[in-house]
C-alpha cells in the first residue's frame, strides 16, 4: 500500500492500453523543487508500491543534489528478457504516447531496469518533446547512463566512506552486488582507484577470489555466458552469498530490498554504499548502524544519475557532467556522514533531515522525517 503524507505523492497514474499491451503507472511524488524525475522501471514484477518508495528515494536525492527536479517513478510491467524487440519497442512507444500531457512539466523519464539509451530515443520521439526524457543517445545531444555517470558516483561516495573510517581505498576491498549499468562502471572506477574487487554478482549467480578480479575480463565473460558467475577460476555461487564475502565495503547496485532483517548476522562489511534504490529498509540501516556499519544512503551514492540528466537538459557535455558529479557527491557523502558522527544519527537521518529542510523552503511542508515514503 502506498503511504501518502504531507509530501506526497501528488499524483499517481496508472496507464493500460488492450491494443499495445502496455500495463503502467507513473508516482509523481513532489514537484515543489521542479518537475518528477525519474527512471522508467521494466520489469515483470515492478509495482505502484515500489515505484512510490523510488519516488520518494528521489525527491530526497534531487534535494540533497541541490537541482531543480522534484521525485517521480514509473513501471511497465514486462519482462523484457521475454518480449522480442518490436515488441518492446511497441511497449514504450505506446507508455511513451499515453504520458504526453504530463511531460515534461510534471514529469521527466530516464533510463532504469532494463531501460537504456535507445529506449530513451523511443520514448522521446513519440512523446513529441525532446525534454521529455534523459539518458538519450551521444548522438542526440544526451548523455547516457551507458557513460557510467551512476558508477562514478558511487565510486566517489565508496571512496569518502573508507576515508571517513581512516582508510584508503587503494588495498580496500570491495564486493559488487550486480554488473549492468551501476555495478559494471562502480567496479571500474574503483579498480582504477586501487581498490581489490574480490566478488561481483548478477542474477546468474556470484563468484568470489581473494585476489580479485579485472572487470574486463568479467565483462567478457558475461558478454560470452550471460553470467560473471561463468568466469574461469573463481569460486562460484548463489547470488545473495555474496552478502557472505569478506570484503571491506559492498556496493549494492542492482536488486531492491537485497539486505533483510536475517542478513546481518552474516555481513562482515564495514561499509555499505547503496548504488541501487533502496537495497534495505530503513529499519535495517538503524540496525546497521548501531553495529557500527556505515552505510552511505542511495539518496546520497548513487545521485550520479540524476545529476548527468541535470546537466543533459542544460545541454552540458561530458566533462561538465563528471565534473558536477565528483563536485556534488563528494561534498554530499562528506557532508552526511559529518552529520551522522557530529548528531549521532545514522546517515540515512541525517541525509534526510538536510534533504526535507531544503523541500520545507519551497512547499512549507513541515511533515514527518522522510523515509521511503
Amino acid at each position: 500500500m502506498v503511504t501518502y503524507d504531507e509530501f506526497g505523492p501528488e499524483k499517481i497514474l496508472s496507464i493500460s492500453n488492450a491494443r499495445t499491451g502496455v500495463r503502467g503507472f507513473v508516482v509523481i511524488d513532489n514537484t515543489a523543487l521542479g518537475p518528477g524525475k525519474g527512471g522508467i522501471r521494466m520489469t515483470p514484477t515492478v509495482s505502484v508500491e515500489e515505484a512510490a518508495r523510488l519516488a520518494r528515494a528521489m525527491t530526497w536525492k534531487c534535494a540533497l543534489a541541490d537541482i531543480p527536479f522534484g521525485g517521480a517513478k514509473s513501471g511497465i510491467i514486462a519482462d523484457s528478457k521475454r518480449v522480442s524487440l518490436a515488441k518492446k519497442e511497441i511497449l514504450v512507444r505506446s507508455f511513451s504516447e499515453a504520458l504526453r500531457p504530463v511531460c515534461p512539466d510534471l514529469y521527466i523519464a530516464a533510463p532504469d531496469m532494463s531501460m537504456g539509451e535507445r529506449e530513451m530515443a523511443w520514448f522521446a520521439d513519440t512523446n513529441g518533446n525532446p525534454r521529455a526524457c534523459t539518458g538519450q543517445p551521444l548522438d542526440r545531444g544526451g548523455l547516457p547512463h551507458e557513460l557510467g555517470s551512476t558508477g562514478f558516483g558511487v565510486s566517489l561516495a565508496a571512496r569518502i566512506a573508507v576515508e571517513s573510517r581512516g582508510g584508503r581505498i587503494e588495498g580496500s576491498t570491495v564486493a559488487v552486488e550486480g554488473f549492468g549499468n551501476v555495478g559494471l562502471y562502480a567496479a571500474r572506477f574503483l579498480r582504477e582507484s586501487g581498490a581489490v574487487l574480490v566478488a561481483v554478482s548478477d542474477s546468474g549467480g556470484m563468484i568470489h577470489d581473494p585476489h580479485g578480479f579485472d572487470p574486463e575480463g568479467l565483462l567478457e565473460t558475461k558478454r560470452l555466458t550471460g553470467s560473471v558467475a561463468r568466469h574461469a577460476g573463481a569460486v562460484a555461487g548463489c547470488c545473495d552469498d555474496i552478502l557472505e564475502v569478506p570484503a571491506d565495503c559492498l556496493i549494492t547496485a542492482a536488486v531492491p530490498d537485497l539486505i533483510r532483517m536475517g542478513d546481518l548476522d552474516r555481513m562482515n562489511f564495514k561499509i555499505i554504499v547503496e548504488g541501487s534504490n533502496i537495497p534495505m529498509t530503513t529499519e535495517i540501516e538503524e540496525m546497521c548502524y548501531r553495529k557500527d556499519i556505515l552505510v552511505v544512503p542511495d539518496i546520497v551514492a548513487n545521485a550520479g544519475g540524476v545529476i548527468s540528466s541535470f546537466v543533459e537538459l542544460e545541454k552540458g557535455g561530458k566533462d561538465r557532467m563528471f565534473a558536477m558529479i565528483e563536485e556534488k557527491i563528494v561534498q554530499n557523502t562528506k557532508r552526511v556522514i559529518q552529520e551522522s558522527i557530529r548528531r549521532k544519527v545514522s546517515p540515512r537521518t541525517a541525509a534526510g533531515e538536510i534533504a526535507r529542510a531544503r523541500v520545507r523552503e519551497e512547499c512549507g511542508t513541515c511533515g514527518p522525517d522522510p523515509g521511503r515514503g
